[in-house]
């Protein structure tokens, strides 16, 4: 019923290869049609076949389903995941409880497809697996840095963050903390944009992750913008580098994936701007779909190498789209089947 759960429902509706059957939620919203159950955000209306939807226990025998998207609170996810994948149920998870355990993917499919066969080694006490994607923030610098990191050998990152209000989930921040105003702190955020990229990046051997060396400096800040996330990043690279030979990187780099392979993978997976004010979000976070992620501003860095600014849309690249991606991918691998000749649901 919150702000990433209800985009999960959006970019659902019609889905090629999903249908929503279940939802749920606590016990507070248990019982409750999914309209009166969520204060629904979206300009469009909620989608017909979930609003009449009887709204369940989040618990594994209450739901038809063949897998689940958790968009769960952090403090509950953790035991309320490993229940389901104890129960046979895979877990495509939003949450942060298990994005860095060592047996659990944490994928962008057009980055680290390979890391899925962490999945083999999983043990849940049962059938199910769980699948993470990264932090919101941490997808866009990832996709951004990612091209580089095939051209180059990147020693070290510098990022400060500028992320959106809707990051914060609903309510969010108080109106009076947000408007005019910039936050300088957004709790646990600078911990994951350092941690989370190494496993990104890193390599599978034995059923486990050797981490990327890489050194990461992160700043978070919450800003007065609805939706994407800015990064403003500078790159040391090991040889010299400079603003071209990035720029060329970015725009020579294609995706692993294509539309034809999963619906959800936009046609450009990032776009290069050569305009001295892109990207911005107010005009660029929807590009793709809101899965596409923007680069501007490259230039060259007088502490570092070079120096670039990446957008991305927080709550469908970095959140319930990835998710959704991440769910296709998933699929295409065998991983999730339908327990009948209809597409699977979720």
């Amino acid at each position: 019923t919150g702000a990433v759960g209800q985009t999960f429902i959006r970019l659902l509706n019609d889905h090629p290869w999903f249908s929503v059957t279940s939802v749920a939620a606590s016990e507070r919203s248990a019982g409750k049609p999914y309209r009166e159950a969520a204060n629904w955000l979206s300009g469009a209306p909620i989608p017909a076949p979930v609003a009449s939807l009887e709204v369940q226990r989040t618990e594994p025998d209450a739901l038809d389903c063949d897998f689940v998207f958790s968009a769960l609170d952090s403090s509950v996810a953790g035991e309320i995941e490993r229940t389901f994948a104890a129960a046979g149920v895979p877990v495509v998870s939003n949450a942060k409880n298990y994005r860095l355990h060592e047996q659990v993917p944490l994928l962008i499919p057009e980055v680290n497809p390979e890391h899925l066969a962490l999945i083999d080694a999983q043990s849940w006490d049962g059938s199910g697996f769980v699948v993470t994607n990264p932090n919101c923030s941490t997808t866009g610098l990832i996709c951004g840095l990612h091209p580089l990191m095939q051209a180059f050998e990147v020693e070290a990152v510098q990022v400060t963050m500028l992320q959106a209000l809707s990051g914060a989930g609903y309510p969010g921040v108080p109106s009076l903390d947000a408007v005019g105003n910039v936050i300088p702190h957004i709790s646990g955020e600078e911990d994951k944009l350092t941690r989370e990229p190494k496993k990104i990046l890193g390599t599978v051997r034995d059923g486990r992750i050797d981490e990327a060396d890489l050194a990461v400096s992160a700043q978070c800040n919450r800003v007065p913008v609805r939706d994407g996330h800015t990064a403003c990043v500078s790159v040391r690279f090991a040889d010299a580098v400079g603003p071209d030979a990035v720029r060329e990187a970015l725009q020579d780099y294609r995706s692993p994936l294509t539309a034809e392979d999963l619906p959800s993978v936009p046609d450009t997976f990032l776009h290069v701007f050569d305009e001295p004010d892109a990207p911005q979000p107010q005009r660029h976070v929807h590009a793709g779909g809101g899965m596409t992620v923007s680069v501007g501003r490259i230039q060259p860095c007088p502490v570092n190498d070079v120096k670039f600014v990446v957008l991305s849309h927080n709550t469908v690249r970095g959140a319930a789209g990835g998710a959704i991606l991440n769910a296709e991918q998933l699929a295409r691998e065998g991983y999730i089947r339908s327990r009948t000749e209809t597409p699977a649901s979720a």
